[in-house]
């Protein structure tokens, strides 16, 4: 095995857990986090220090203004044939302008869809990446520790920016999984002839055609909280969602379930939804359908 040093930028949940990983795979990683009680160093300057040529330095940062702040820190302080590698949930439109400026300073860029969660550590993170060949090969030893063991889990998608394209559409057609699964529990807890939705769900993990890792984390959840008595039914959009319907816009192609699954986590934004008030009225006005009052 070939052994290697890695600078990783970002040692929140994800970040902190792919170090570890790394690190267990018996290669060297300079870790830098805002958080001192997480870091190695105290500066990307220090990082790069420690890191010998031709150096490969990974970012696990928030997308947009943080990626962007510390694409142009990097660019200043390495040296031409470095290596970037873009592991957060950027929008593959930022992976060729960062590739372009890293370009023309000799540096090297590669985007990295990365999936895993929290549960990264113990089963692998499946990895899309996009990039010239020669980049990624710079980074192989690292993505084999990553992904999880077998023959799948890493895949060149394509050129810059087709990892975290890939990446993308990957969340919006989860952003529906999720959607159907939670439309489908709320409907049997509804009827009265169903007296164990848990149940339920659990029997559809072994031999249906819907079993999931996302079906056994339903039932990780139910047996935590069987009717979700606990929780508001509030559910942010980390934004990849609304990529992929962009996307799909600009490309013509038909998304109804991801687009749907995306519109219904703004409804849940809404303790009092003006558009089904106007729904209402209408169905007053012309069938005569009783209205509730504002409480």
């Amino acid at each position: 095995m070939t052994t290697m040093q890695l600078g990783l930028i970002g040692l929140g949940k994800m970040g902190g857990n792919m170090r570890e990983r790394i690190r267990r795979a018996g290669h060297t990683v300079v870790g830098y986090d805002r958080n001192p009680d997480l870091a190695d160093v105290s500066s990307l300057a220090e990082l790069v220090s420690k890191l010998e040529g031709p150096r490969v330095v990974w970012v696990m940062v928030p997308a947009g203004a943080p990626t962007q702040s510390v694409v142009d820190e990097l660019g200043d302080l390495l040296e031409p044939g470095d290596t970037v590698v873009d592991g957060g949930n950027s929008r593959w439109t930022d992976d060729e302008k960062h590739a372009e400026e890293l370009a023309a300073k000799g540096i090297g860029f590669v985007d990295a869809g990365v999936s895993g969660g929290v549960w990264g550590l113990q089963n692998g993170y499946a990895l899309m990446v996009g990039g010239d060949a020669e980049n990624i090969a710079k980074v192989q030893p690292i993505f084999d520790a990553l992904k999880p063991e077998g023959d799948f889990g890493f895949v060149h998608a394509g050129k810059v920016g087709a990892g975290h394209f890939s990446k993308m559409v990957h969340n919006g057609i989860e952003y529906a999984m999720m959607q159907a699964y939670a439309e489908g529990w709320e409907l049997l807890e509804k009827v009265d002839s169903v007296t164990d939705v848990r149940e339920v769900f659990r029997s559809w993990q072994e031999g249906t055609v819907i079993r999931s890792w996302l079906l056994d984390l339903a039932v990780n959840a139910l047996d935590e909280d069987e009717h979700l008595d606990k929780l508001r039914g509030y559910a942010e959009d980390s934004g990849e969602g609304r990529w992929t319907v962009e996307a799909a816009i600009d490309n013509s192609v038909p998304l109804p379930a991801i687009t749907a699954s995306l519109f219904a986590r703004f409804a849940s934004r809404q303790d009092d939804s003006p558009q089904m008030k106007m729904i209402a009225a209408l169905r007053n006005q012309f069938g005569g359908h009783a209205v509730e009052s504002a409480k």
